[in-house]
């Protein structure tokens, strides 16, 4: 019954769609939740990537109560369905005080802060009580403080205590890099060295007099072949909700552990270059992309749409290229043959989390239509 919903679903199909397999994205977040239950830590999830109040009760039903937010107005947005402990993961933007204020005063809501200057305007600025915590950065060079600038951490320290609306709750950290590793052993040494960096400035601090501070770190191709989080108060990864070509890539995750896969109509075909050309481009997919073992640069892997939802990835094909609206896929001869005008092929994104922002909805294969959230002008 459940191959012929998909069957129909995929044949109603007119633009380009993400298809999202609700059975697998469960699967990837109860293994977490399982994962963080063993270990003692809580699992804060982020929400960037699925952005979606449904989704959201995914994770509910896994005994989740807090999670992370990219941005002050998605964090208004799950307010709004009933989380009420979201961390921003996103420096404070001084120009969004009045939000944050406004905010702050429904729900538990946490702060990253990185400099005195911004710690200084919200002891000047702030209406309602905050948790905050202290960027570190652990290797990524992105923002947050450098894991080695001790000096600099225990002076942020000490001007976000002792302030009536100022909770600080610890040290936050980003492993970027993690997504640069091939395999799990580079990715278990990445996590392994950037956790050792953030515990030790925690540990430093303490032999200053400081202690009772948390520690939240997070990505996700670390997280996902990790087992045992024993001595972290908290793990923030996103995006090991969906996956994607990427984590297949570096080894975090298998192509059966992708949970979204993009829809995309046949519309021409270029037999003296073995081209098929669909209708999904920038605008659907991101310009993501990497360097694959042969060293071509490929924006998704293709599949062929099936009675399950989609294949395994086609090894003689991949997206040769992206403009705003066409998405050029090289293949190889047997491909070639066996695609036909007006048929769909599936596209297996590099990056979930942007093609999802982009697409702004979502079709189960069981056909259960998964809005996301839309900000507009007045938002």
């Amino acid at each position: 019954m459940e191959r012929a919903q998909t069957s129909r679903i995929l044949e109603s199909i007119t633009v380009p769609t993400l298809l999202l397999n609700e059975r697998r994205a469960r699967r990837n977040i109860a293994r977490m939740a399982e994962k963080c239950r063993r270990s003692g830590t809580q699992l804060r999830p982020h929400f960037k990537t699925h952005q979606s109040a449904a989704v959201g009760e995914w994770f509910r039903a896994e005994g989740v109560t807090a999670i992370t937010a990219s941005s002050v107005r998605m964090a208004a947005y799950f307010a709004e369905h009933g989380w009420n402990d979201i961390t921003v993961a996103f420096p404070v933007n001084w120009r969004e005080i009045d939000a944050i204020n406004a905010l702050a005063a429904r729900i538990t809501l946490g702060l990253l802060v990185e400099s005195l200057e911004t710690a200084d305007f919200l002891r000047e600025r702030l209406t309602h009580p905050v948790d905050v915590w202290i960027e570190i950065d652990s290797g990524t060079p992105r923002t947050g403080i450098l894991w080695s600038e001790t000096e600099q951490i225990a002076a942020l320290v000490d001007r976000l205590r002792d302030h009536a609306l100022i909770r600080l709750r610890g040290l936050l950290s980003h492993h970027g890099s993690s997504y640069g590793c091939r395999g799990e052993v580079q990715l278990k040494a990445a996590w392994t060295h950037s956790i050792e960096r953030l515990l030790g400035v925690r540990a430093a601090l303490a032999e200053r007099g400081i202690s009772g501070l948390n520690v939240s770190p997070g990505d996700t191709p670390s997280c996902n072949v990790v087992e045992d989080f024993s001595g972290l108060d908290e793990i923030r990864p996103g995006n090991f909700v969906y996956n994607d070509l990427m984590q297949v890539i570096n080894g975090s995750a298998s192509e059966k552990e992708v949970a979204v896969a993009v829809a995309c109509p046949v519309v021409s075909k270029h037999a003296e270059r073995l081209q098929i050309v669909v209708y999904g481009g920038g605008v659907h997919l991101s310009k993501d992309s990497f360097v694959d073992q042969q060293g071509r640069t490929t924006y998704g892997a293709v599949a062929f749409p099936t009675d399950d939802g989609w294949s395994e990835s086609i090894p003689g094909a991949w997206v040769k290229s992206l403009s705003q609206e066409h998405g050029v896929i090289q293949c190889d001869a047997e491909t070639f043959d066996r695609v036909n005008l007006g048929d769909l092929l599936i596209v297996i994104p590099v990056h979930s989390c942007m093609t999802a922002d982009l697409l702004k909805h979502a079709v189960t294969l069981t056909g259960d239509t998964i809005d996301m959230l839309v900000l507009t002008a007045g938002d």
